[in-house]
């Protein structure tokens, strides 16, 4: 459940990072279906509108949350990133799934305060709700203008794996085996 970052806006749709997610579970032993829930533009109040609908219909076994940057973006306030991320995390578990937060970081010219609360939005949820974190979803891709479309925001294809890098041993350690792998 994610924004433009997670639903691979300005890459092919093989090359996004969920993709790449889907096939490395299929090669490391996970039989898990991937649904990828993410709408380019999302903010959280999107997402908190839509994630009922696709936790009933889906019920999946983890969720995970990537949103918030469009919220940073837009100046919206942090406490209503809160409340809305809030409301999400509480929404997965009472439906039985895990929840993997992506965590978000927005550049500084937006003041130090509202900075830094952004992400502490993040870090609060994390620790108070006990959701397992992982702590800049865009880390060592946001500054790497090699890994970066030409808007400076969106991570290009190169960008992809990096991603899925930095989930990926966070989110190995929610999963269950399901099959050998020879």
């Amino acid at each position: 459940m994610g924004d433009s970052l997670s639903a691979g806006y300005g890459v092919k749709v093989d090359s996004g990072w969920v993709a790449l997610l889907g096939k490395r579970l299929a090669t490391q032993g996970y039989d898990y279906r991937i649904v990828n829930g993410s709408v380019s533009g999302e903010t959280s109040a999107g997402g908190k509108v839509r994630l009922p609908a696709l936790l009933k219909s889906h019920q999946p076994a983890i969720v995970i949350l990537e949103l918030g940057g469009n919220d940073g973006l837009r100046g919206l306030p942090n406490a209503q990133l809160r409340s809305n991320l809030s409301t999400m995390i509480d929404a997965a578990h009472q439906s039985g799934a895990k929840v993997l937060l992506a965590g978000m970081q927005i550049p500084p010219n937006y003041g130090q305060a509202y900075t830094a609360g952004f992400k502490a939005v993040f870090d609060d949820l994390a620790r108070t709700k006990g959701v397992t974190l992982v702590p800049f979803f865009l880390d060592g891709v946001a500054l790497d203008a090699s890994l970066l479309q030409a808007d400076n925001l969106h991570p290009n294809e190169a960008g992809q794996p990096r991603m899925l890098d930095n989930v990926w041993p966070r989110l190995r350690a929610l999963l269950k085996p399901t099959k050998q792998v020879k």
